[in-house]
């Protein structure tokens, strides 16, 4: 199926095979290579569909973005305006990393603008919480270290997504990678940006308090992340999960799995409504999740002290060295000329009525052991 991208078209679904719209006459292939098959999604600014690259042998899918604003109000439009071009500047830079959409084109025709970007195919966040139930605890700590690489690209480049939830989350299914798409809201945060107070964009379930004041930070994502894990770990919306009454969150008593003090107390870090509180970059949350790691790989039971001696032979891929036979030699020297006190749970040899071994003799012998345990053929 051909799907009509004019937004007053009265039946927009059109045979595959045909280039204009049995209907309006509209164009149904942007670039003369985009063609728009099923509506996938609309919001404030635009509608979203899924697409085909036609141009391609694979003829692979990709997503169509039309800039479709519902509100026509001059401010609003020209806010819309600047949203959907930043969208398409911040895909250009950040499209190279694997778990970011990449950007295929960006245009205008017939008077609306257009952005094509990588198809990712997979559910969101949303729906797989909808579909297999609450996250536990290792799965939040993949999605953590999954997502937390991706915010170190974004901001490293100093942008800030501005719209984390679970639904801008999908879980690809190829290789089972999370993807951070929708990025509308993003903004640079530059000297200059970051001075100025913007406009609240976001969900509000997620929104750091800051930013709802317009003063997104790079800590604002770590909130918005934070707030994301608690709504997978409980189901509920991060509003329900906070007590407005004395200020605090509750959502520990909404766990459907138990976790650990220590991930509760990550998670708690990123939620801090004060940000100063709040971990400040994306390298603060790993190095404390990596903490965690260390602990993890230590045994629970508590291993046997190591001897402080050495063995009495080296292991048998270790080739022994002169000096270590040397010393064992020597021991035994001492042994056999009664420098050491023989022990009392060891069997004593019995008496000789024979002349004590000389020392050279003893001397001597150990020296023809010693050569033939380094391999020495000459007696």
């Amino acid at each position: 199926m051909s799907y009509c991208l004019n937004p007053h078209c009265p039946k927009p679904e059109n045979p595959t095979d045909v280039k204009f719209c049995r209907t309006c006459g509209s164009k149904l292939l942007l670039k003369e290579r985009y063609r728009a098959i099923k509506p996938i999604g609309q919001g404030g600014f635009g509608r979203t569909f899924l697409a085909v690259d036609e141009d391609k042998p694979s003829k692979p899918r990709c997503v169509i973005k039309q800039f479709y604003p519902q509100s026509q109000g001059t401010n609003t439009l020209a806010k819309a305006v600047e949203l959907f071009n930043q969208e398409a500047v911040q895909l250009d830079e950040l499209g190279k990393h694997p778990q970011i959409p990449e950007l295929l084109a960006y245009f205008t025709q017939e008077d609306r603008q257009y952005l094509v970007q990588e198809f990712i195919d997979g559910h969101n966040l949303a729906q797989e919480l909808a579909h297999r139930g609450a996250f536990n605890e290792t799965q939040i700590r993949q999605l953590l270290n999954d997502l937390l690489s991706v915010l170190q690209f974004c901001h490293a480049r100093h942008v800030i997504h501005r719209d984390i939830k679970p639904e801008n989350i999908i879980l690809r299914e190829s290789d089972r990678k999370l993807v951070l798409v929708d990025f509308g809201a993003a903004k640079s945060a530059t000297g200059a940006a970051l001075n100025q107070t913007g406009t609240s964009i976001g969900s509000p379930e997620y929104v750091a308090p800051e930013q709802m004041r317009g003063r997104a930070v790079f800590a604002s994502d770590i909130y918005s992340l934070g707030a994301t894990c608690i709504n997978l770990l409980t189901q509920r919306s991060p509003f329900d999960s906070y007590d407005t009454n004395n200020d605090t969150w509750v959502w520990q008593k909404y766990l459907k799995t138990p976790i650990s003090n220590q991930l509760s107390r990550i998670l708690n870090k990123m939620l801090e409504s004060i940000p100063v509180r709040r971990y400040q970059t994306v390298d603060e949350v790993l190095k404390d999740l990596n903490q965690h790691s260390q602990v993890a790989a230590t045994p629970a039971i508590k291993p046997k002290p190591i001897p402080q001696s050495p063995p009495n032979f080296p292991p048998a891929f270790v080739s022994p060295s002169s000096s270590q036979i040397d010393l064992e030699l020597e021991e035994m020297k001492t042994q056999f000329l009664g420098g050491n006190k023989p022990q009392a749970n060891k069997i004593q040899p019995p008496i000789s009525t024979s002349q004590p071994t000389s020392t050279n003799e003893i001397d001597q012998e150990l020296e023809e052991l010693k050569a033939k345990y380094l391999g020495n053929n000459n007696p």
